[in-house]
């Protein structure tokens, strides 16, 4: 395993990111603490979570499922770089009260408090706030990060699904306010088939120095090989959710199509290239994989010591274009 610094930390994380939102909905607790103990031994150190994963009337499912695997100690939790994000509503069930979602200091430090007790330690590595609140002001924001870092509960503060002018904004509040750190990290949704995230969002990490974590490396399986699983009648991703979606769009299968001939030609596997792109491309700390089985785990391991050809990168810049940076993107 290949390792790095997140971002202009001096924390080092694998070029794998484990995703978790997996485990609970679609892979039992069994199973997702064997691919947890693989991960490790395939020397994935950083893990990803968030507090409303298990969804639903199980929302913290998943956070409950880390926190007993790193129970079983075995320096588990010393061994990893544990991420969490807070945002989304975790009240009560029943109609919805006030206070239980988005990034008041209020519930930045419930949201804490609820997430150390289900994961079960005394601290988290990096806490990510996974969407914007348009309604807090980030000098509240950082107040709140600060406490928790002086009490030793919280490490590192990161983003998700941020646009550029927000990282920007939230990083010139911390640096006024002095004594934090501000945004170390951004996991955003990019890949081959989506790469609106080069036009300003990668751009304002590497200038705030921003580990970028992309979130959907497949596009959701669209570019793990769902063509071919779905002539072969195989591979539930292919067939549903957003991958299904977007092969409903003519001109998209064609480049999926382009793109499954390219890599044949190259001898590889689709999912192996898709991860390996990403991991060439420039910010990009380490993609989120997401397996639901020991194999697809197997399969993402693979991709860290992949070396694409020019010729293949070429191709896929020519199947996928991407948008270019702003404001070159859209003016002259």
């Amino acid at each position: 395993m290949e390792y790095t610094q997140l971002g202009r930390t001096g924390l080092k994380v694998s070029r794998l990111v484990l995703g978790t939102m997996n485990f609970g909905p679609q892979t039992d607790e069994a199973d997702s603490h064997a691919i947890m103990d693989a991960a490790l031994d395939a020397g994935v150190n950083f893990i990803d979570t968030a507090n409303v994963y298990g969804w639903g009337e199980n929302k913290g499912r998943t956070e409950s499922i880390i926190g007993n695997w790193l129970a079983k100690g075995g320096d588990r939790r010393d061994k990893v770089v544990l991420a969490t994000k807070v945002y989304g509503n975790m009240g009560p069930d029943g109609p919805a009260w006030p206070n239980h979602d988005r990034l008041s200091a209020l519930n930045i430090r419930r949201g804490v408090e609820a997430s150390l007790k289900r994961l079960q330690t005394d601290h988290i590595d990096l806490y990510q706030f996974h969407h914007i609140d348009r309604n807090t002001p980030f000098e509240e924001i950082w107040q709140a990060v600060d406490v928790l870092v002086q009490q030793g509960k919280v490490l590192y503060a990161g983003s998700s699904n941020f646009p550029g002018y927000k990282i920007a904004q939230a990083n010139e509040i911390a640096a006024r306010r002095g004594g934090t750190i501000g945004l170390v990290s951004e996991q955003c949704l990019y890949n081959l088939a989506e790469r609106r995230a080069e036009m300003e969002v990668i751009p304002a990490a590497q200038e705030y120095g921003l580990g970028v974590i992309p979130w959907s490396p497949l596009h959701g399986g669209l570019l793990g090989g769902a063509l071919r699983k779905e002539r072969e009648g195989g591979g539930s991703r292919s067939t549903s959710g957003r991958s299904a979606d977007s092969l409903k769009d003519s001109a998209l299968r064609e480049q999926v199509q382009r793109y499954e001939d390219a890599v044949d030609k190259a001898g590889l596997q689709p999912g192996d290239v898709a991860l390996a792109w990403l991991l060439g491309r420039p910010g990009v700390t380490g993609p989120i994989v997401g397996p639901r089985t020991r194999e697809q785990l197997d399969s993402a391991v693979r991709a860290v010591d992949l070396r694409l050809p020019a010729e293949l990168l070429a191709e896929l810049d020519e199947i996928f274009p991407g948008p270019g940076p702003s404001p070159e993107a859209f003016a002259w």
